[in-house]
């Protein structure tokens, strides 16, 4: 049953995916759509790495800028095939994360807190330091758009359409690791890492799976995001960027990966919903964050589902 749960609600989020181009006014929408779309594939390997394994990473941005620079170079400069150069800058940065995992995951608590928000301070300086290869603060420019063979995906539309369909299957394969014995691994290792390993689950290796896996989500978003501006600097993949993406997970609820769909949905589009409070908008966003974290402390998903829970009590006592 929960299986199926899960998969009707793949197939609602499919539904809105397909109507909302009907919805939305001009590019704008569009490009607002496309850039909730590329935070959702990133949170969603957040949320496994947060909420189902129990580890924490302050520098997921820079995994993203990694994947976008790298992208960049391949198509721009040495004329790559976009797609071949996506994977190849997956896998790269996969190995990259294998790598940091393999001292970093040793550490816990606020240890690993600070080993993985010094990776990410790390890639920003290399982003704005190495200026012959990713432009440095200027940024790198000239990026080409994704192409299927001679089609160029140039339109907002275009855009929106692929970006959409890599989402969906992202999210597919996200949901089918959670539902079988990868999911029960990794939420024995979030509940407690000691029974874990007393039940013989080797928590190191989940640890690092999980890790590469959300990296190399962060990467192919990061691709995606380079090649819809055709731009990119080191300032969109600091610090600040890898904070919001916590908080996403955070407010959308991290129990469950469509709390992390919402939380990135939600905070991507709040922002430009309070541009017409002008110079309040900081303001009131900094409160409905605050709100929904003292009165939502399990996330909005988590939130819906007591509701749906108290509700359903009701209704069977009514009986």
């Amino acid at each position: 049953m929960r299986i199926a749960r899960q998969y009707f609600y793949l197939l609602i989020f499919l539904f809105f995916v397909f109507i909302y181009p009907f919805f939305v006014r001009g590019n704008y929408g569009l490009n607002i759509g496309i850039f909730a779309l590329q935070n959702v594939i990133i949170v969603t390997g957040l949320t496994l790495l947060l909420g189902y394994a129990g580890q924490i990473s302050l520098g997921h941005a820079g995994f993203v800028g990694l994947g976008a620079y790298l992208s960049a170079v391949l198509v721009a400069r040495m004329g790559i095939n976009c797609w071949l150069a996506m994977a190849i800058s997956a896998a790269i940065v996969g190995i990259v994360a294998y790598l940091v995992a393999i001292p970093t995951l040793k550490l816990k608590g606020h240890y690993l807190a600070m080993a993985t928000l010094g990776l990410g301070i790390i890639l920003y300086i290399f982003f704005k330091q190495m200026v012959n290869i990713t432009g440095g603060p200027s940024g790198f420019v000239g990026i080409p758009f994704l192409k299927i063979g001679k089609f160029v995906l140039s339109s907002y539309l275009d855009i929106y359409i692929a970006t959409g369909i890599i989402t969906l299957l992202e999210l597919f394969l996200s949901i089918n690791l959670t539902m079988f014995s990868a999911g029960r691994s990794m939420r024995a290792l979030h509940n407690s890492e000691a029974a874990a390993m007393a039940s013989g689950i080797n928590t190191m290796a989940w640890k690092i799976k999980v890790f590469v896996y959300s990296a190399v989500l962060a990467s192919i978003a990061g691709s995606l995001y380079a090649h819809t501006v055709t731009f990119i600097s080191p300032s969109s993949f600091g610090f600040n960027k890898s904070i919001l993406l916590i908080v996403m997970v955070m407010v959308g609820g991290m129990e469950s990966i469509w709390g992390g769909v919402i939380g990135a949905i939600f905070l991507t589009y709040l922002p430009e919903f309070l541009r017409s409070f002008e110079d309040y908008d900081i303001l009131i966003y900094g409160i409905l964050l605050i709100l929904v974290i003292i009165f939502l402390p399990s996330g909005i998903v988590g939130g819906m589902e007591k509701v749906y829970e108290k509700f359903s009590v009701r209704s069977k006592g009514s009986k």
